[in-house]
């Protein structure tokens, strides 16, 4: 390619003519999905029975959109570039869709779309139709990994598909709208983390088209000069390109988005011929356009183009108004379609030959639809980083150290595929054994301290910064693009990406479901850690373990969410969830010291199940139980555990069923099961008529949502977190929240008839135990060393 400071060929005349044709046949494909029902074409004049009957659809940003794609083409074939694009702007896909069907990918795809007027015509009626497709990029829409249902993800979703594909060039329209929404607002800065030697590059286009859904814009409504000092003070050089003119809007962005492209190619070319990845100023664009652009100028004597009323749809009743189907016709004929399609409908021969071929074209590019390049991790053998333990609970380690150690192996086996994500809380989530592979990723400033512990490195692969929102997002483009990876977090501060889950989830949804074309993609992986039940000096605002009810909101087709009690079960857990594809994945495990329970050999069975009964904390053995005792995570299961103990002690001929929990979604009865287990075989767990007293990690209505059709249901009483909480010590906050042993007994000995008449000693003592427990935290500020160092067999 020719470097950034070579004169670049102005676009001649004749190809201007060309270009302009075909983002006229965009622009018309644009508004023909909203409006039209028949007549694709125009053959005959427009009638009212040729509308939609209701009216959808984001007519604004396309004609930007579009005029973006268009010389994307222009260059990709010039240069052969590898490029994907990411429409930013809200229910932007008109312009997406346009193009992907003029590309011809479309139809090859959904062969009944075709290329001539019969497959114009479900073209445009499919578009927000009852039984087709949304006004977004959905996961039906060829070319995209970038729904934008919800704003602010386009940029950190195009720096993730950029992390790791060094060939790759990632164009994101950004809507002026979406960048005033927080998500946006962080991920500019990204930049930081972008390594010109081994990664691929992003050219965002600002799109400042002036309106929202009824407001100017932030960014479109302040001096210029504002806007070029914020954009470079977020380490981008930008280039404008504004008007109106058609022509001279051609003409200025084939010489801008060429010398951008042209530019970026250069700034790779010094970092790798030269191994010097100092962070460049990467170039971008602010294009400058109306919104609504070519489209009606007025509607009723009201505004409408480069105004907010452009921004959906401009004409609102050309069924019933002769004035508005006037306009609309007018409008739609202005593009001249009679010069664009030949008399089966299909574009000129001369205008398809402005596309890119094969895989070249951004509809068709196998980096957005991740799942045809994705390889397999290379993983080690996880077994090798088990906790030995020769008796149950009777050791303590952190769980997510033993996990760091396994992770680190796993990075140095995928160097170019495999990233750990995480919101400035790697060390503090006891994972830094992962530095020893890769360090964090760095290529902002740096200090002679950093050396120091910094843990810093332009080649790192820890990617760390103060953003949940652009961790995350970074995250589903890189695995929608077909790589893997692994975030942790607090579990107070995961609800931040409450609503990215949700968008993501979707995604994986309608794309494992219903479109056999998209190839299954790596799963997301959340570590969640820092838990609810270990703030003993964050406190209260750091209680919160609700993530998981957002999750079990989802379908458990693409959802799972685990539990493991101890740190082989996180082993086994964690290498499962590195192996599976289509899934968000939530494993919760703490950081802190815990009670190990399971040989690496019983927990690879036990986490393979999902459920299972412990033997050797049951007294049930060959017979009927009076109580099951289940348990969900970490601190539910120890505290259960120091509950049987007590039991069995004072209760010796008590039949206790200890039942663990590792897998939450086999509580769920139509949840499908590994190995031929069937729901008889859970339902056995619990017994037909006896008490169950289920002690739980999170709220205690999400185990009866999960388990309403089990049977017995009726006698699970569950214990969870109640929103209770301060700066407590462990056992007290368990205590406030009563899942901790003392209650737990006390439910028991409630619950089982036999133990009613005989129990209340043994209950005194009990609240005895609390009374004293919470007296000494409070005056001691620890748990007592009994409680602290408890193992298993020993009674509190």
């Amino acid at each position: 390619m020719a470097g950034p400071n070579d004169v670049l060929t102005p676009v001649s005349s004749q190809d201007l003519e060309k270009i302009d044709a075909y983002w006229r046949a965009c622009n018309y494909l644009s508004v023909g999905m909203i409006y039209l029902r028949a007549n694709p074409l125009l053959r005959e004049p427009l009638k009212p029975e040729h509308i939609k009957n209701r009216l959808l659809g984001h007519w604004g940003s396309d004609p930007g959109q579009s005029l973006v794609w268009v010389h994307l083409n222009r260059l990709i074939k010039k240069y052969d570039l590898n490029i994907i694009y990411i429409s930013g702007p809200g229910h932007g896909a008109p312009a997406t869709l346009a193009n992907c069907y003029l590309e011809g990918h479309y139809s090859e795809i959904y062969p009944d779309k075709s290329r001539d007027a019969a497959g114009m015509l479900k073209f445009f009626r499919q578009f927000s139709f009852p039984g087709g497709i949304g006004s977004h990029c959905t996961p039906e829409t060829p070319g995209s990994i970038h729904e934008g249902g919800e704003l602010g993800y386009s940029i950190s979703h195009a720096y993730g598909a950029a992390f790791d594909n060094p060939d790759l060039i990632v164009t994101v329209m950004v809507g002026d709208g979406e960048a005033e929404t927080g998500p946006l607002a962080t991920s500019w800065h990204s930049n930081k983390f972008l390594n010109p030697i081994r990664d691929g590059a992003v050219l965002p286009v600002l799109h400042l088209n002036g309106y929202k859904i009824a407001n100017p814009t932030l960014l479109a409504r302040i001096p210029r000069e504002e806007l070029e000092a914020l954009l470079t003070g977020y380490g981008y050089k930008p280039h404008f390109v504004e008007g109106s003119d058609p022509f001279t809007m051609h003409q200025k962005m084939a010489s801008t988005l060429e010398h951008c492209l042209v530019e970026i190619r250069a700034l790779q070319q010094h970092a790798r011929s030269t191994g010097d990845a100092t962070r460049p100023r990467w170039p971008m664009i602010v294009l400058r356009s109306p919104k609504g652009w070519t489209g009606p100028k007025e509607v009723d004597g009201h505004k409408v183009e480069d105004f907010w009323r452009a921004h959906q749809v401009p004409v609102l009743d050309p069924a019933t108004n002769k004035r508005g189907l006037k306009i609309v016709e007018d409008w739609m004929r202005s593009y001249k379609p009679e010069e664009l399609f030949d008399a089966h409908g299909t574009l000129l021969p001369e205008l398809q030959q402005l596309a890119p071929q094969g895989t070249r074209r951004i509809s068709a590019n196998p980096h957005a639809n991740g799942g045809l390049l994705r390889k397999d991790l290379d993983l080690p053998e996880f077994g090798d980083y088990a906790v030995e333990v020769k008796a149950p609970g009777s050791i303590y380690c952190p769980p997510t150290d033993v996990l760091a150690h396994f992770l680190a192996e796993v990075m140095r086996r995928n160097m170019t595929s495999f990233r750990v994500f995480g919101p400035d809380e790697t060390a503090s989530n006891r994972l830094s054994a992962i530095y020893a592979a890769s360090k964090k990723t760095w290529l902002a400033e740096y200090k002679p301290e950093d050396a120091d512990g910094g843990e810093l490195d332009v080649s790192g692969r820890v990617m760390e910064m103060l953003s949940e929102h652009t961790l995350e997002g970074w995250f589903e483009g890189y695995v929608l693009t077909g790589r893997h990876g692994f975030f942790s977090t607090y579990e107070a501060f995961v609800h931040v990406i409450d609503s990215m889950f949700n968008q993501h989830a979707k995604w994986l949804e309608k794309s494992k479901n219903e479109l056999d074309w998209r190839a299954p993609v790596p799963s997301i992986n959340l570590l969640i850690t820092s838990l609810v039940w270990r703030q003993d000096h964050n406190g209260f605002t750091h209680q919160d373990p609700g993530f998981l009810d957002v999750v079990t909101n989802k379908s458990a087709d693409v959802v799972r969410i685990y539990l493991p009690p101890d740190a082989n079960c996180l082993l086994s857990v964690a290498d499962h969830c590195l192996r599976s594809r289509d899934y968000v994945n939530v494993i919760v495990a703490d950081k802190q010291e815990h009670l190990q329970y399971l040989s690496m050999e019983e927990a690879i069975t036990h986490c393979t199940k999902g459920i299972g009964i412990w033997d050797w904390a049951s007294t049930d053995t060959d017979a009927e139980p009076d109580v099951v005792m289940a348990c969900a995570g970490d601190i539910a299961t120890m505290e259960s555990l120091a509950a049987v103990a007590i039991l069995k002690k004072r209760f010796p001929d008590l039949k206790i069923r200890f039942v663990n929990v590792v897998d939450l979604f086999r509580l769920m009865p139509e949840t499908e099961h590994p190995h031929g287990l069937s729901d008889r075989d859970f339902d056995s767990l619990f017994t037909t008529d006896k008490p169950v007293i289920f002690n739980f990690h999170s709220y205690a209505a999400l185990i009866h949502k999960l388990s309403y059709r089990r049977k017995n249901h009726d006698n699970i009483h569950v214990r969870g977190y109640k929103e209770k909480g301060n700066i407590n010590t462990p056992l007290e906050l368990a205590i406030l929240n009563q899942v901790d042993r003392f209650n737990l007994a006390i439910d028991v000995i409630d619950r089982v008839p036999r133990l009613r008449p005989v129990g209340a000693h043994v209950k005194e003592w009990l609240k005895d135990r609390i009374i004293d427990s919470v007296h000494y935290a409070h005056a001691e500020g620890i748990d007592r060393q009994g409680i602290r160092n408890w193992k298993w067999p020993e009674s509190a």
